[in-house]
């Protein structure tokens, strides 16, 4: 392998980390304040892909990306609160196979819904016009939409670290992951709260399902695929940790994109191989936290 060749292998693997690190750091986010491992996550992702798809069809693929991730962002938080309300709120004491339970429920009445809507056919979504076509990249070109997704992913995770670290928002929702009974002892309603921070994941994924969909074909499906990808991402990187879904997303981003070019068969096995050494060496994952008492 060349030079040129490594790094633009190195840069695709960093543009699927960023789509996995928006998707993961939702789910890994939920986890750490609700305790909810949310199987119906990358239903929510593909949920937003096709709102996305909607949205570009409507307005035209000139401006349309830009309505369609805002739009998807927001009806995917609003199904993301119905959920929340609806089914979990009921669950959060219970143990984790009863939540596993209800969100695939969810992921099959998710799926219905799409069908139903949207039909089985796989939609396919226009990029602008100036996302479009590739740049020179040593010796080589890369698709200017994968840089765009990177673009993308720094900024939904500056944007996330300034709301988890500098806001009171954040500064509850960092106690809540740590002990919710006390700080529900200090007058914070942490039903309300959970409520906000399950939209914010659903949100995130919304998002990545809107950026997204302009790269690939938009169908039933793509649910499945990210949320193995997401789950390997929130493993390594250990449940609950917005810094671990951060590192373990390029470990499995760049895992996954030389893989494809080593050996194409077993690329999904590299991704898994990556989760085999980082549990072997800390079985929590690289940032995980400590289940709750």
């Amino acid at each position: 392998m060349t030079l040129d060749e490594f790094v633009i292998q190195l840069m695709a693997g960093l543009s699927r980390a960023g789509l996995l690190f928006i998707v993961s750091a939702g789910l890994s986010l939920v986890f750490g304040a609700l305790r909810v491992i949310n199987l119906a996550h990358g239903s929510l992702y593909m949920l937003g892909a096709f709102v996305a798809a909607s949205v570009v069809t409507k307005v035209g693929s000139a401006i349309g990306l830009l309505p369609a991730v805002v739009v998807a962002a927001v009806l995917v938080a609003v199904v993301g609160v119905a959920i929340e309300i609806g089914i979990l709120r009921r669950l959060y004491r219970q143990e984790h196979l009863l939540q596993l339970l209800a969100t695939y429920g969810v992921v099959l009445v998710i799926a219905d819904v799409v069908r139903y809507i949207w039909g089985p056919t796989n939609r396919s979504v226009a990029a602008p016009e100036f996302l479009r076509g590739s740049i020179g990249l040593m010796g080589g070109s890369f698709p200017i939409y994968s840089l765009f997704i990177i673009a993308v992913a720094l900024a939904a995770g500056a944007g996330l670290w300034l709301v988890v670290n500098r806001t009171s928002l954040g500064r509850d929702i960092r106690a809540a992951i740590v002990d919710p009974e006390m700080l529900a002892g200090v007058g914070v309603n942490v039903s309300r709260l959970f409520t906000i921070v399950f939209a914010l994941g659903a949100a995130l994924a919304g998002i990545a399902g809107a950026i997204v969909a302009p790269s690939t074909a938009v169908g039933l499906g793509m649910d499945i695929e990210i949320i193995i990808e997401a789950f390997a991402v929130t493993i390594i990187g250990g449940l609950g940790s917005i810094t671990g879904a951060l590192i373990g997303a390029a470990l499995v981003g760049i895992a996954d994109s030389f893989g494809i070019l080593l050996a194409p068969r077993l690329a999904v096995a590299f991704i898994f191989l990556a989760m085999a050494i980082v549990l072997a060496i800390k079985p929590s994952g690289l940032f995980g936290l400590p289940e709750r008492a």
